[in-house]
């Protein structure tokens, strides 16, 4: 073999040694640009976990805050709604109260307006009293005291409504009438007020005292309960 043939192939296996040697370092290259490739892959969720582990307690924070914040704003209208709850009641209590005392003195203060208008009259009679005992006139005291009544009564019906009623002449009224005594009477048919004894009040349409009465009672009827009571007695004795 000649020396040039030899040269040549040392040549050619140095080239095919650099070759060789580029494809390989190529190939590191390679895989070194994927492995920078893969760490960034794989370190991004960790990262990332890791980011979210730092952010959920900041997250938790903010929740608790935002509930203490409510919890305390409830607190405080429940306070205040307390609070107007016991004004509220403590105000009505007063009003009931008052209400009360006003009620109850309305009940025992009722009659002074009337009590008023009759002490101007008792002051009358004191002063017919007084004139009697001097003059020992009884015509003067008479007059007196029948001008006290007509004022009386008259003041009693126009600012009261107390109206005093004649019951003579008119039909017997249970109602209005309490009859005290009976008497037959030819000249009736039907049960007839006599006499008053003593005159009923009305308070306005109202009767207040009923009138007490003398009752004339028709003559027949009075004859057949005699009769009715005769029969009955002879039964009882028949039966006896």
């Amino acid at each position: 073999m000649s020396k040039h043939s030899t040269e040549h192939d040392n040549h050619d296996g140095k080239k095919h040694a650099q070759s060789q040697d580029m494809k390989e370092k190529q190939a590191e290259a390679a895989e070194a640009g994927q492995a920078q490739e893969k760490q960034p892959a794989d370190q991004g969720p960790k990262e990332q976990n890791e980011t979210e582990q730092n952010e959920a307690p900041q997250g938790a924070e903010t929740v608790r805050a935002e509930l203490e914040a409510k919890i305390t704003a409830l607190e405080a209208e429940l306070s205040d709604l307390k609070d107007q709850y016991l004004r509220k009641a403590a105000e009505f209590e007063n009003f009931r109260k008052r209400m009360q005392r006003e009620k109850q003195d309305a009940i025992e203060f009722a009659n002074q307006s009337l009590l008023l208008d009759l002490i101007p009259v008792i002051d009358d009679f004191e002063r017919a009293i007084r004139s009697s005992e001097a003059g020992r006139d009884y015509d003067a005291l008479h007059e007196g005291i029948s001008m006290i009544e007509k004022r009386l009564v008259s003041q009693l019906e126009t600012k009261w409504g107390l109206v005093r009623y004649e019951s003579a002449g008119e039909p017997f009224d249970p109602n209005k009438h309490e009859a005290i005594m009976m008497e037959q009477s030819e000249s009736v048919q039907e049960p007839i007020v006599g006499e008053d004894l003593i005159k009923g009040y009305k308070l306005k349409d109202r009767i207040v005292r009923t009138a007490k009465v003398k009752v004339l009672m028709p003559a027949s009827q009075g004859a057949e309960d005699g009769a009715s009571d005769t029969s009955d007695t002879g039964t009882d004795k028949k039966d006896q």
